[in-house]
């Protein structure tokens, strides 16, 4: 089930060359069984092996302890005769009951403690590698999955993996124990009666097993859309002012109704399924309890069990039976569970980036040689973008790239970065192929600012000292300075200090902007990437950044991604892309007498 990105509705970015990714759901999950999944929960829990070892002995204990009072009350039963009621002998019996209540309920108490210690701890060291997997991941992997279910994933699924594996711990150890305290017991009491016991009690779990096998397809389509449902919500919000800028609205609306409708039904089905567990398996300890009752009324009249004994039955057939509830209750919450844990898992056991090959090369103090030869890339391999795309690029040069929308501007860009790999081809760095090098020296080598702001939530200094963290104040104040954004900082509530949002806040559109160059400008890097640096800021303050723009640019090899006339003729080289290849390459002037496509482009303007 695809969900429309806001761009389906409204037209493409300038230089948004990548196509549009389809944001339906990878089924990995579907494709991954119960039982895989609870390995890879055990790996997890084996780190907790003490602590899950002491849990395993305390409901060892608590249910010693439960399945000793009905001894107790049995003894108190027959204490109770005509004519002779012992009563000192029934108080001593009460005092015990008492007492082993008492500290049942207090080991309890500790083990429910336990239990969320073992069962949040697991979850914590989930989303930690889930989160941390996150930064490992290739962009075309993070691409293809909407943010919103990421989220979706690492909080909402990772909970309620945490509420199913708290209630298997709390209730199946003690559950298992029960069954099996009981059992014996029942044993040495009679063995007919418990055979009667043991004969029907399959029942309940034959009636568990066939409901929770359904019921691990409905949940888990129900947490798919679930995710599909957060991706949505956190596309709209994000892109809040396009939606109400183009009247979106109501086909928004219509599109999460939509969602909520399959989610509501998707649930409705998890949870009708699921609910019939409980009362299908009370229908048979019903019918245990009443055979028990049956055949030891027979005894007793028979002088073969006395009343006492009759009722330490009874209860030993209703806790025999009462676990199987709390089992097939469990086994629902562990189907959901599952089947959440198993997205989880989708992302951590996902495909990392490929590492630097071994002996990678530090790129330090790069000139700026940049040679593409043979390049062929492409998002889709049933579409071509970039093919044969070859250019040399020589230390300190200024290379505009221009051409339409689509052509390949961007992806370049990509590609320099790493952030993609080329499908052939090469791409090197002061003649070294960048394959050889790592990606940290490689993208430290770079400054980038582009269209979209890259701003996160903390203090303006926080995002400004980002690609320089050591830098000083005077540093950071001086980059500010030059890139004229130091005069609305100090206008801020507390200056530098003032904390942001994510993206940026409230600030305006040129504001962040102006952060991103005064990051640049602070890092000083030897080579540079502009992407419409200055798009959303004023023409006076361009004019005057722009000479700030050509100090920076001396000696520094700088790609410059733009449409302003202005900034495309102090260019050395520029490169005239078109469906991914360079058509036409010169400087300015030269390109302005050929009269061809980039002639017809600059007409345009």
């Amino acid at each position: 089930m695809k969900i429309p990105l806001i761009s389906q509705f409204f037209a493409k970015k300038a230089g948004a060359e990548k196509k549009e990714q389809n944001t339906q759901l990878e089924k990995n999950t579907s494709q991954m069984t119960q039982g895989q999944i609870l390995r890879m929960v055990w790996e997890y829990a084996v780190s907790y092996r003490l602590w899950i070892i002491l849990l395993l002995i305390l409901s060892l204990v608590i249910v010693v302890g439960t399945l000793y009072v009905p001894i107790l009350v049995g003894k108190v039963i027959d204490c109770i005769e005509p004519y002779n009621v012992r009563t000192g002998l029934i108080k001593r019996y009460f005092i015990w009951i008492g007492v082993v209540v008492g500290v049942t309920a207090l080991l309890q108490w500790i083990l429910n403690v336990l239990c969320n210690k073992v069962s949040y701890r697991i979850v914590r060291d989930i989303r930690k590698d889930a989160f941390e997997k996150i930064q490992s991941l290739p962009l075309s992997w993070l691409d293809k999955h909407p943010t919103g279910d990421l989220v979706s994933r690492i909080m909402t699924d990772t909970d309620q993996f945490a509420d199913g594996l708290l209630m298997g711990f709390t209730q199946l150890f003690t559950g298992v124990a029960t069954i099996l305290g009981t059992l014996f017991i029942m044993l040495r009491l009679s063995v007919l009666i418990t055979l009667v016991v043991v004969v029907v009690t399959p029942l309940s779990l034959f009636v568990a097993s066939y409901i929770a096998k359904r019921t691990f397809d409905l949940f888990r389509v129900q947490s798919e859309i679930r995710g599909q449902q957060t991706a949505l919500i956190d596309e709209v919000l994000t892109g809040e002012k396009v939606v109400k800028a183009f009247g979106q609205e109501e086909k928004m609306g219509e599109r999460f109704n939509e969602i909520n409708k399959q989610l509501s039904t998707a649930s409705v089905k998890a949870l009708f399924f699921s609910s019939l567990t409980n009362p299908c398996t009370r229908f048979v300890n019903a019918i245990v309890y009443a055979v028990v009752a049956l055949a030891g009324g027979f005894y007793v009249l028979a002088s073969k069990m006395s009343v006492g004994l009759l009722a330490v039955f009874l209860s030993y057939s209703t806790q025999y039976t009462k676990p199987f509830n709390e089992i097939s209750g469990v086994v629902t919450e562990l189907q959901n569970a599952i089947a959440c844990a198993g997205r989880i898992f989708e992302i951590i056991h996902a495909k990392p980036q490929e590492p630097d090959v071994q002996d990678a090369l530090k790129l330090t103090d790069a000139k700026g040689s940049v040679i593409c030869e043979n390049l062929t890339f492409s998002y889709d391999p049933e579409k071509k973008l970039i093919t044969d795309f070859n250019v040399s690029v020589q230390p300190g040069q200024n290379i505009a790239i221009v051409g339409p929308t689509g052509c390949g501007k961007t992806t370049l860009i990509n590609l320099l970065m790493r952030f993609y790999d080329p499908i052939s081809g090469s791409i090197s760095v002061d003649g070294t192929d960048i394959q050889n090098v790592t990606r940290e020296s490689l993208r430290s080598s770079y400054g980038m600012v582009l269209q979209e702001t890259w701003l996160r939530a903390g203090t303006i200094r926080d995002n400004i000292k980002m690609g320089k963290p050591d830098a000083t104040d005077e540093e950071m104040i001086a980059a500010a300075k030059a890139s004229y954004a130091d005069s609305f900082i100090r206008r801020l509530p507390f200056g530098y200090d003032t904390v942001i949002g994510e993206d940026g806040g409230m600030l305006s559109a040129g504001q962040k902007q102006l952060l991103c160059i005064s990051r640049v400008m602070l890092a000083l890097p030897p080579m540079l990437i502009l992407d419409e640096a200055t798009s959303s800021i004023d023409t006076r303050t361009e004019m005057k950044i722009q000479a700030a723009f050509i100090s920076m640019m001396e000696d520094r090899t700088t790609f410059i991604v733009a449409h302003r006339l202005s900034t495309i003729r102090r260019a050395d080289l520029i490169l005239v892309m078109k469906d991914g290849d360079i058509i036409e390459q010169g400087t300015h002037e030269s390109l302005m007498a050929q009269d061809g496509f980039y002639a017809s482009l600059q007409k345009a303007i």
